[in-house]
């Protein structure tokens, strides 16, 4: 999901990535945690993107 949101940036469809960047993000401090690198990396761009 991650690489769609990043892809669907590069494809000026902000608002969708947008809206899926958080979904990414809320999907994986549920499995993963919050404090799992992957996790931090998104938490990071959704922040960037925000």
């Amino acid at each position: 999901m991650n690489n769609l949101a990043v892809n669907w940036k590069s494809q000026g469809r902000h608002t969708d990535a947008l809206a899926l960047m958080k979904s990414c993000v809320l999907a994986m401090q549920r499995v993963i945690g919050f404090e799992h690198p992957h996790t931090q990396i998104s938490m990071a761009t959704l922040d960037e993107w925000s």
